[in-house]
Order: structure tokens, then sequence, then C-alpha cells
């Protein structure tokens, strides 16, 4: 076998351990050659060139010498020129001649020899070829002016008293100044302010004028007046500010030449100076300057990057920013690639954000962009997307590179980032908070269907307010609504708090009860030490620890309240006033500061009764005795944990089909989604069909060979349906889909989708709008480019409008671009109430609100809402940091084991026994477990004859001129005029017809009849308009062979307001058709390990109490 450590040759001596120790001693003795590379020429010229010119910090010392060569001259000269005396000599000869001493004369001498060295071989390195050019440089001829006169009078003594005129060397001064301010910027790396420069040049060029100015005339006045320095510095300063008092005055005519000179070139030089500073200022102001180090390191700031800027972004931005107490030492720099326009201007020119909003134009794609906003010492960065983009995909990679960029330059800055399209959400998972559009709107408006007005919830809890909105209105319910509106998710540690301190070791439920009933707050979920996922109400199973962290729903924080403990009779006077009406203010938290909050103390007693379920309790004492409620245990026993055990199942129909659904081929089966319809989607456990329908099925206006239905009357659904009005059928949808087939939705009450991508009148009739539960009209993505910005929802307005006159019983629910185009929807031109809730809105405007538009009646009914209101979720993160989590739990977007959901139950009226909000609460935390956090009402609201009423004049139509009469009456906010009035000759002359026969019966001189006579009148004419409207679509019906039968023209619920009241107080009085807002348990995180044995114990029990656990 061949020995391999023969065949490996020996290490070179260079590379032997001695060597290495040793150093290169026996490099000589290697008989390898060394070789060098040099990226120049290796000449003696181009080393020298090297030295002086290329390399950045020795060329920065030799002009920072040549500097202190030509200023040491002027010193000098200055020097001469007070040692000199100016009485010596006659004529013209002191111009000529001066006195030099000896050594001075060699000081001038030695400095003009290196000058002038240094300016030959500094020339020498830069000639290129044209020895003219470096000759007839002006800086050239100064220094030979300067320096070679002094060189001559060392060969020839006689001339060492000749007058050199060193001061011009002030000019050459300021030209190394500027070359050594640009090599301080290249060797130090770092950008030179455009506008320092321009400011140093016309300063040093300012002085060098006034130097030139006043050596020249004080040495040719040496023949004249004889002038001091001071003295020439005196006329100089008054001569150039114009002032001229005329005590000092040059007496020869060389001086007076001079001084025209110079006048002539400071007329010249400094204009031109000052335009080019004047330039670079506005360029300055638009482009935004820089964000100092200084600053940076001292203060606290957060950068906000969008593509382009509007003033709604900016304000909505800085209002729920600034909205927080601890925010308000914070700067916030705007780093947009767009001009600044002029109504952003004109807000940043605003003392109050002046003075802490910072406006940088460039690019979050340049690094020294991102220097100029100091990102890497930000405490956040925020992202948003541009919305109005037609190509949103497009807006999202822009954001997507963007938010890169950050991470790249400063990859310790939180981020915070807006994304439109859930596709992309995947890109930027590394971000600390994301919001993405698609995903909360689409959520949004599935549970819109199911739980009315979730929009307006979720708007309402993630806007910063103090519930001050409306507090002066005469009407009850504005009151009310504005007051709710304040409240907010806060959290706290539980052994930090006085809300639940004192609930440690018992039940989630018991704790959410009482502090509820106690203080007015409403508990909705705990978060424990060591787990980062948020748990909304995890039942009465959960033990409270002293470690966790509590969220609730409350007015202000507890940091902010203050409390006061009330007396026993004062309680009991209060309780005897607190039903004086169905509707009331609440008397919890009733005083309000700026942030602080009194908050009145409860007693805390629960009334000892029997009856586990909502069910009403048999009343064994006296007739008129209020029914009692059984208390919310502290610790959950086994009777209440198998209460909680029957909402896993609660239509007890998930295992055995009933014959119509095995009919109709409709089996369902838990479980979740087979596919994903993009990376990052939260499984969500949902009905599903066994089977995977065909796809020639889904189609509802084609049949196939599976069936020929052609219309969604054929198909005989036994649920109303829900349309989904959309542009295109995006995998946002898929977020809509999913809430609307969560598992804890009972299957009898599952809503067939229709998603309809065109919407004229056949389509609309086809798929079923006749006898829809709800329609949801999406806005339209293909008009975000208008060119107005608000026009966006243009074509979504007018659609939605047409819906509203043609089926005016439809539930319609619209998603727009902007809020303030929310005053659109159901519009009514002549409708006293919406005149009148359209000056409220401007009055809470004017006093700086948020929620100007929440008193909108089609928003505060949850029938419209506007995902940019959603963009205060992204802000308010960065002070909670725990919001994004709560919404998504919310809204069904993620699930987490053992969190509950969102749902809702209406009250009946076997259900107004409970009377009052608080036995609602502890009806339904010692039954279910359920926590409601709300109530969604629905009244009819008549106009009383008041001061803060408006009267509205009604154009009357009469048979012979175009005479007007104007009337005032009485009547609710739907009633006043129910549409756009239009002119229709053939119903115009019927109406007409039949008001004279009425005239004719009646005297005229009746003002009441004839008041009566103009209200039918007006009656007549809008119903005949709505069955106009009645008879197209029956015979646009009839055409398509669809049955006219379900279509209902005059059913109308326009005659009712609706509105949200989040966590009212205990007291308030529950009324008909209330709906509550509830986060259930998770049904799972009680379900018994086998599935068959939960159903052979529960199946009595759930047949007979599935009513009580969705109704009281």
């Amino acid at each position: 076998m061949v020995d391999l450590d023969s065949e490996v040759p020996p290490l070179p001596p260079r590379y032997r351990f001695r060597d290495l120790l040793l150093g290169d001693q026996g490099w000589q003795s290697d008989d390898r050659v060394q070789v060098e590379f040099y990226m120049n020429e290796n000449t003696f010229k181009e080393r020298l060139k090297l030295f002086f010119i290329k390399n950045q910090r020795s060329s920065l010392r030799i002009r920072l010498f040549n500097f202190s060569l030509k200023l040491l001259s002027c010193f000098l000269y200055i020097i001469r020129v007070l040692l000199d005396d100016p009485t010596q000599g006659l004529g013209w000869s002191p111009i000529i001649w001066v006195n030099r001493s000896l050594p001075l004369w060699g000081l001038q001498v030695s400095v003009a020899l290196i000058s002038l060295l240094e300016t030959l071989l500094l020339s020498y390195l830069s000639y290129k070829g044209n020895i003219w050019e470096q000759i007839l440089r002006i800086p050239f001829l100064l220094e030979v002016i300067n320096a070679v006169p002094f060189i001559i009078t060392i060969f020839w003594p006689d001339l060492r008293n000749l007058f050199i005129p060193v001061f011009l060397n002030c000019w050459l001064a300021k030209h190394a100044l500027e070359n050594m301010i640009n090599d301080l910027h290249r060797a130090i790396q770092r950008t030179q302010s455009a506008m320092f420069n321009q400011v140093l040049i016309l300063i040093s060029t300012l002085l060098c004028l006034i130097f030139t100015c006043i050596c020249g005339i004080q040495h040719l006045e040496r023949a004249g007046n004889r002038l001091t320095l001071f003295d020439s510095l005196y006329f100089c300063i008054v001569t150039f500010s114009t002032v001229g008092f005329g005590d000092v005055t040059p007496k020869i005519w060389p001086s007076k030449l001079l001084v025209v000179i110079m006048i002539c070139v400071a007329l010249v030089v400094l204009p031109i100076q000052f335009e080019q500073l004047a330039y670079l200022w506005m360029e300055r102001q638009k482009s935004g300057g820089n964000y100092s180090r200084h600053r940076a390191q001292t203060e606290k700031h957060v950068v906000l990057c969008v593509s382009s800027l509007k003033i709604d972004l900016l304000m909505d931005f800085l209002n729920e920013f600034y909205a927080h107490p601890r925010l308000q030492d914070y700067y916030v720099v705007i780093l947009c690639p767009a001009e600044m326009d002029a109504q952003v201007r004109r807000v940043l020119q605003i003392p109050m954000w002046s003075q802490r909003v910072i406006y940088l134009q460039g690019s979050a794609l340049k690094d020294q962009d991102l220097l100029r906003a100091k990102m890497d010492d930000a405490e956040a960065c925020f992202i948003l997307s541009s919305r109005c983009e037609v190509d949103r995909t497009a807006a999202d990679h822009q954001t997507i590179l963007r938010a890169w960029a950050v991470k790249d330059f400063a990859p310790n800055c939180p981020l915070y980032v807006q994304i439109l399209k859930p596709e992309n959400k995947f890109h930027i998972k590394f971000a600390d908070h994301i919001v993405c559009e698609e995903e909360f709107k689409y959520a949004m408006l599935a549970l819109n269907c199911i739980c009315p007005a979730t929009s307006t919830l979720i708007t309402l809890l993630v806007h910063t307010s103090r519930g001050q909105e409306s507090q002066q209105s005469p009407e009850q319910w504005q009151k009310m609504y504005g007051r709710c509106s304040g409240n907010e998710v806060y959290h706290i540690n539980l052994e930090e708090s006085v809300f639940f301190a004192e609930y440690e070791g018992k039940s989630f439920t018991y704790a959410s009860f009482h502090a509820h009933k106690k203080f007015g707050v409403c508990l909705i979920g705990i978060r424990k030490e060591d787990n980062k996922n948020i748990l909304l109400n995890p039942g009465p199973r959960y033990i409270m620890s002293s470690t966790d962290i509590c969220f609730y729903i409350n007015i202000t924080k507890e940091e902010n309240s203050a409390f006061k403990k009330q007396e026993k009779h004062r309680k009991k006077h209060e309780s005897k006033l607190s039903y004086h009406g169905a509707s009331r203010l609440p008397v919890h938290s009733i005083i309000a500061g700026m942030g602080t909050v009194a908050i009145d103390l409860q007693d805390a007693g629960c009334r000892m009764s029997s009856g586990p379920t909502l069910a009403l309790p048999s009343e064994g004492g006296k007739e008129g005795r209020r029914p009692s409620i059984a208390p919310v245990l502290e610790v959950a026993d086994s009777s209440s944990l198998q209460t909680c055990d029957l909402l896993s199942d609660q239509s007890e129909d998930e295992t055995t089909p009933s014959d119509e659904e095995v009919s109709a081929g409709l089996e369902y089966a838990k479980g979740y989604p087979p596919y994903s319809p993009y990376i990052g989607s939260s499984p969500t456990f949902c009905h599903l069909l066994h089977e995977k329908v065909p796809f020639c099925c889904l189609r509802l206006d084609k049949g196939c060979q599976h069936n020929y239905y052609e219309d969604a009357k054929a198909y005989g659904f036994k649920n109303k349906l829900i349309i989904v009005a959309a542009e295109t059928a995006g995998n946002g949808l898929y977020n809509f889909i999913v809430p609307l087939r969560a598992y804890y939705r009972p299957k009898k009450e599952l809503n067939p989708i229709v998603l309809l991508l065109d919407n004229p009148l056949d389509d609309l009739l086809r798929c079923g709008v006749t006898f829809a539960a709800n329609m949801v009209v999406v806005d339209k993505e293909s008009t975000m480019s208008a060119e107005e910005d608000y026009m966006a929802d243009a074509k979504t307005i007018v659609n939605v409008q047409t819906l509203f006159r043609l089926f005016s019983s439809l539930s319609i629910i619209t998603e727009l671009t902007h809020p303030a185009n929310m005053r659109f929807m159901q519009f009514r031109a002549k409708d006293c109430y919406s005149l009148a809730l359209s000056k409220l809105e401007k009055k809470e405007r004017e006093k700086g609100s948020n929620l100007a538009f929440m008193f909108r009646l089609p928003f505060a009914a949850g029938r419209v809402f506007s995902i940019s209101m959603l963009d205060t979720l992204l802000y308010q993160s960065f002070v909670k940091d725990y919001m994004i989590s709560i919404t998504r739990l919310l809204l069904g977007l993620d699930t987490t084991p053992g969190s509950g959901f969102l749902c809702s139950m209406k009250i009946t009226e076997e259900d107004l026994w409970i009377r009052t909000y608080a036995r609602l609460y502890q009806k339904l935390c010692s039954s279910t477990g359920d926590i409601p956090i709300g109530v969604y009402r629905t009244e009819s609201q008549k106009l009383t004859t008041s001061e803060s009423q408006i009267s509205i004049n009604v154009e009357e139509w009469e048979d012979t001129k175009d005479t007007k009469e104007q009337i005032s009456y009485r009547s609710n906010h739907r009633n006043s005029t129910s549409s756009d009035q239009s002119d229709h000759p053939l119903l115009r002359r019927k109406s007409m017809q039949w008001a004279r026969r009425l005239s004719r019966r009646a005297p005229r001189h009746s003002g009441r009849t004839a008041e009566k006579i103009n209200q039918q009148r007006m009656n007549l004419y809008k119903r005949s308009e709505r069955q106009e409207l009645a008879e197209l679509v029956k015979n646009r019906m009839k055409h398509l062979g669809l049955s006219p039968a379900g279509y209902d023209e005059m059913n109308d619920h326009q005659n009712t307001l609706s509105y949200i009241l989040i966590n009212p107080s205990p007291d308030t009085r529950l009324e008909l058709n209330d709906i509550v807002y509830l986060i259930r348990p998770d049904p799972l995180a009680y379900a018994p390990n086998t599935a068959p044995s939960r159903k052979d114990s529960f199946c009595n029990t759930v047949g007979q109490d599935t009513r009580e656990e969705t109704q009281l």
C-alpha cells in the first residue's frame, strides 16, 4: 500500500509555524516573487495627487493649512496698517509706498512663498493638457498678484516698501473655506446640506466685500483724509446699509472710484446669493429638511410612512395619536415621497401641530431619507397603504418594499403596517402589528348580518373619546348613545386593580358580573402571565389569578378614576329615582372630567334565588313580587358546568340530519376548511359539506346537468339569503363566509350566501333580492381613481340609493371609502330630522370630536361604515398593543382555544320580566356564562315641538300656478319626505284632481282642514311614487318568469332609528326588541372527551332549552 504521507508536499517556508511566529525573515530565501497591484499609476505625480487631492483626509488638512495661511496674510496686513505712519510722503507717494518693518516683511515673504509653491503644485497636479485653463483661473491670478511681488523683493531690496494688495487674500481664504467644507463632508461620509453651504457662501461673500472695501478705502485715502481702519469700517457700514450720514467721505477720485466699483459689485453679487438662498429655502420647505440627531437622542418620535398624504388621513392619525396623555411629548415625523399640498401645509402651520409634526419629503426605500428621519432612533414606524389606488395589489407591493427597507435599516424599530390584500400579508409577518383591510372589512360585513351594527360597535371601541358627544342635546337617545360611545378597552394587572383585586380565586363570570354591578366596568377577557394569547370570556370554569392581566370596557381606565363611597340613605334615594322612564342616562360614571372619572361604589350583594336557566322563575310569594335570579357562583359547580356544556351543541341536530336535509342532499360536518385561499389565514372550525359541490352547481343563474334551477326562488331555501354585491370575487370573501359558517352557529340558522358580481335589476331579481335577509354592498375598486378623492364612492352610493328606492324593506349594509360620504346613504333631501342631525354633526366637529359622524342614522344603525375608520385601530395599538388581537377575536378572524366569540340575542315580551341590564347580566352569568357588552336598541322616533326641532317647508303642488305654500308639521324622521320628488305628469294630474274634489267639499277658511288636506295630498303623492316603482319591479319579475308574491313594496322600517349602547349602566331598563351583544364562552372548551355520551345524556334537555340559550 502506498504511503500517503510521502506524497503530500511540505509546506513552503512562509507558512511554517516558526515563520508565523518570527515573521517574514525567511521570505528572502523563498523563490516566489511578491507582486503589488495599484489602483492608479505608481508614478511620483500620481502619488502626489493621491495625497493632495484624492485622499479626503489629507486633502482636508492641506486645505485647512491653506485657509490658515490666507487668514495669516490678512492679519499681517492689518498689523502693517496699524504700524504704518500715513503722514510721511506727499502727493501720490503714500499710495505706492508704505512703511514695512524687516520682521514683518520676512513673515509676509515666507507666507507668500509657501502659498505660491502650494498653488503651483496643485496647478501641476490638476493639469489636464490645457495650461491656459490653469493660468487664467481667478484664484491663480490673485495668488500671483499677492505672492510674486514679495518674492521679487528678495532679489530687489529697494522694493521692500512697495504696496502690495495683500488684503485680496480674503477671497482666496473664502475659496479655500468652500473646498474645505466639501472635503469635510466627504471625509465624514455625510451628505452636505445645500442650505448650510449657501448660507456660508453668502456670509463669506459679504465679509470679503466689506473687508476689501475697508482696506481699499483706507489705503487710497492715505493721500486724502488719511482715514484709520476704524473710520474706513464706519464709512463702509454706513454706505452699505444705505444710511449715508456724510460725516466721513472719500476726498480723492481713486477712492471714490473704488466705492462706486464696490457698490456695483455688491448690487450684482449679493442679489444672486440671496436668490439662491431663497430658492434653497423654498426647496427645503418642500422637502422638510432633516430631523437632527441630537433631537432624536433626547426626544421621542415616531415616523409615518405614506405614499401620498391626504388631509383626512393626517388629521385622523394626529387626533388619535395625541388623544393619549402619555404621547403628548412625542414628535411625529412624516416621510412621504410626494410634495406637501396646500391643505396639509396650512394644517401643519397651526401652532398645535407645527411644534410636534415634521414633514420630510423622501422615500422609505432610500437609506439617506431614512437617516434624515432618524428611523434607527424612532419609537415606532407606521406604514400605511394607499387605498385610493386602482391596483390595490401594486399598492401592497409598495407597502411591502417600504416595510423591508425599514426593517433592513432599523431592525429594532417596531413596525405597524397596514396592508390591503390578505394574500400579501405573509410577506410582512415580521412586523410587530399588522392590519389587513380586506380581512377586517369582510369580517365586519359578515357579522353585521348576524349581529346588527357590529361595524359600529367595533368602530366606537377603537376610537378614543371621552363620551362627551351630544351631551347638550335635548334628545335622550343621543345623550345615551354619545355617552356610551366613550367606552374603550383597557387593561390592568389583577393584583394592582381596585376593580378586580378582590375577585382573586373566584370564577371569571363572578368577577365580571360583580365588577359591573359595583363599578360599572365590563370585564371581557384575560391573559395569563405565561401565555401571550388573550382569552375573551374564558367561562365560569376559569379561576382568576393575581398575575392575570384583565381586559375591560369602561369610559376611562382605572388609573384615571377616582372612587368615592356613598352613604346608604343616598343610595336608597337614588334607587327611588332610578326608573323614571324606559330610557335614561347612566348614573354610573356620570361625573366626567379631563381623563378623570368619579365612580360610585355600589352594593355588590346578590339576591339568593333558584332557577339556573333564563326562563321566568315560578313565583311562590305575592303576585306583585319581582322574580328573583340565581346568584353568580364564586366557583362554578357541576350544575353550572352542565349548563355551559349545553352550548356546545345548540341545535342538537349535528349527528342526525332531518329528513328534509337528507332529501336535499345537505349533510353538514364540523371541521376545518380543507383549502386556504391565501397564506396566513387563520384556520376556523366551521360547518362543511361532506362532499364538494361541482363548480357548475355554484352558478345560480345557469342550470347544469345536476339541477335546472336558474333563480334563487326555485331552490326553495328555508332561510333568507345574504347577497354580497362585489366587483370581483377576491380572497377576502373567505373572511366573509367563515363567520357565517362558524361551528357555534346552529345548522338550521345558516343563511345561503349569493355572490353578485354585477347588479343590474334582472340579476338582482334572479338572485332573490325580494326575500333576502341582508344585502351587502362592497365598495367598488374601479372607482378609486376618481379625480376628486371624495368621488371614489359615487358609484356605490348611487347604486345603494337605487336599491333603497326600489326595495325599501331590504336591509342594505354598505362599505364606503370616505366616512364623510355616509351622509349620502338613504339620502332624503327634505327630511327635517336628517337636517337636524347634519347640524348636530357640524357642531360636534367644531367642538373637536373625532366621532362627529356617529349620529348619522345609517351609521348608528350599522347599515354603513368606512374601512378607513379602522385606521385608528393601528394607531391605538401603539399604546394598546392588544387591541388588534381583541378585535380579531371579536370578529372571528382568529380563534384561540378557550376564548369566546361574539354573538347576540333578542329581548322578547317574555323576557321583559328581567327589567334591567344588571339583572340580565346576572341571569346570563349564572346560567350560560355569557358576558353582555352592549345593547342594540331600535325605537320609533317622534319629533316633538321644541326649539331644537326644525320645521321644514314642503313645496306643495297647486293646480293652477307655481304658488308655493309653506307648512310646518310634526312627524317622525322618516315620514317627512320618503324620497326625492320627481315629476310624473300623470300621477301629478291625478293627485291635483283628487285635491280639487276635496277642496270643494270643505270650507276654504278652515285652517285645520286645509292642513289635513295638504298632508293627505302629500301622502298620496308619496304613495303614488312608491306604487310606480313597485309596478316597475313587479312587471320586470313577471317578464323574467318570477313570482312577484314575495315583493312587499309597502313594508318599510325606516320610521325607526337604531343605535348602540356600549356597556350601559346596570340600572338601564331593557326594552322590547333590544338586541344584546354577548361574548359567549367557547363551547369546545367544555366538551367531554366522548361525544356520544354527551349526546345521550343531554338529548332531552337541549330540545326544551334551545330557545332559552339564544333568547331570554
